[in-house]
């Protein structure tokens, strides 16, 4: 888990020397911004698809299945009632930021890692109702128009074509169907340029943000919300529910991660304060290094 954060971290700074450096200059962000959003996510939007589908576990993949649908309820209450004080640019980060976390990069290989095999598959499982949720209700946070534009925007954008070829690939590896191995070699080498690109961008856009602004109220408030509130809220619910340990606790652990990148590249591309994105990032990524650890503590004793 420490390594994934420290990793994170050594990302961001590269971003922000090469930024400071004169290496990585806005129109240059905005560029690789639109290759992330158009190709790299995409690619591993398609990849995260590619789940083998245990017939054993079914009954549980079923019910991890619903309840990450149940939370994604529960994070659009959130995103709708917390953050309506707030009017300016900031507003569509901070909503898009407590519907999507960062449960792909940083959630899967801590899942695997504290539950084995299964808990990667209940990870797996568990992103699917977030991934469809991220790029179609969380891009039309961000888009403008008319509802029919937003919809036909939203409908058409990379990244959900991305998740209509991920379930029809997902469907037919149930009856051992695949891609060429080249074709599913060549998807898979781009989308696992994702975090690196996503992170190296967002510590260029943090060059920007003078230092005494990184750590604002509004960045901490959000912090203890996504890291905490949820998380425990979620706990709480699912204690009382005839829930197995096991997938319990990987809801609950995926529901505590810190923000999603794709929050600073959405706010990037769509010019929505991604100063402010690119910090709720940093901040809540900082802080999961404590919450993250009592989170799992919490989960091993109960």
């Amino acid at each position: 888990m420490l390594d994934l954060q420290l990793e994170i971290f050594l990302l961001i700074l590269a971003g922000f020397g090469l930024s400071k450096l004169g290496y990585f200059s806005k129109p240059t962000r905005k560029q690789l911004t639109n290759i992330v959003l158009c190709l790299v996510l995409p690619c591993a939007t398609i990849q995260s698809f590619e789940i083998k589908v245990d017939q054993q576990l079914l009954v549980s993949m079923i019910l991890v299945f619903m309840i990450s649908v149940g939370i994604q309820f529960l994070y659009l209450i959130f995103c709708k009632s917390c953050w309506n004080g707030i009017k300016d640019d900031r507003k569509p980060s901070l909503q898009y930021g407590t519907m999507v976390s960062n449960a792909g990069f940083m959630g899967m290989p801590v899942a695997q890692s504290a539950f084995g095999p299964t808990g990667l598959l209940y990870a797996s499982i568990f992103l699917i109702p977030q991934r469809v949720c991220m790029w179609s209700y969380g891009v039309s946070l961000y888009e403008k128009g008319t509802r029919q534009e937003v919809i036909r925007k939203v409908a058409t954008n990379p990244c959900i074509v991305a998740i209509y070829i991920g379930i029809v690939l997902m469907v037919l590896g149930m009856f051992d169907i695949h891609l060429p191995k080249f074709i599913d070699d060549t998807i898979g080498t781009i989308g696992d340029c994702n975090t690196a690109l996503s992170m190296i961008v967002i510590g260029g856009i943090l060059s920007d943000v003078p230092k005494e602004k990184i750590f604002d109220h509004i960045s901490i408030l959000y912090s203890a919300l996504r890291l905490l509130v949820l998380p425990l809220l979620i706990f709480a619910i699912l204690l009382f529910l005839p829930v197995e340990s096991m997938v319990r606790n990987v809801c609950v652990l995926l529901s505590a991660m810190p923000a999603a990148s794709t929050t600073a590249m959405l706010a990037q591309r769509y010019e929505k304060d991604p100063e402010f994105a690119s910090r709720i990032i940093f901040v809540s990524t900082l802080l999961s290094m404590l919450t993250l650890p009592l989170i799992f503590l919490l989960l091993e004793w109960l």
